[in-house]
């Protein structure tokens, strides 16, 4: 029983040390890049609000 107890001990701190080294490794994830293809406009956004339309 003590051997069973002692193996789950070791695989949970082999587990945390893993999951530890990949968050280090990995650092932020993958971001995507920043870019922009043109200025952003609200040219096409409605002038009076939803809420004033239905009334």
């Amino acid at each position: 029983m003590e051997i069973v107890a002692i193996a789950l001990v070791v695989l949970v701190l082999i587990s945390i040390a893993a999951t530890f080294t990949a968050v280090v490794r990995d650092g932020r994830g993958h971001t995507p890049p920043e870019y922009s293809i043109r200025d952003w406009s609200a040219l096409d956004l409605p002038s009076s609000n939803y809420t004033m339309r239905i009334f």
